[in-house]
């Protein structure tokens, strides 16, 4: 019979790599240290992001408020709020390659 205790060591250890990213973080609205450094610099370049949005939300109110009682530019709300989500739901942006799309 084959030894597979290799095997299994290696599905132990994947079954932990998995536990362990699927643990909610402390304060699961916090930015990612990533895109915190990506937002501070002013020199990265930036695109456009358009979408209708249902106006009974009042997002634009409320990023207007929130930037008057933080000083905190709409469009980094907009990219602190929109990469946070989508990061938590599994999907983190590539930022390995050179050229990352702006959409």
């Amino acid at each position: 019979m084959p030894d597979l205790a290799h095997h299994a060591r290696r599905l132990r250890e994947l079954a932990d790599a998995l536990e362990a990213q699927s643990q909610p973080a402390e304060a699961p609205f916090t930015p990612h240290p990533n895109t915190l450094e990506i937002i501070s610099n002013r020199r990265t370049q930036r695109g456009q992001l358009n979408y209708a949005v249902p106006d009974v939300l009042q997002l634009q109110k409320r990023i207007r408020r929130y930037n008057a009682d933080h000083d905190v530019p709409h469009g980094d709300i907009v990219a602190l709020a929109l990469d946070t989500w989508l990061r938590a739901k599994g999907y983190p942006p590539d930022l390995t390659s050179p050229n990352t799309e702006s959409r």
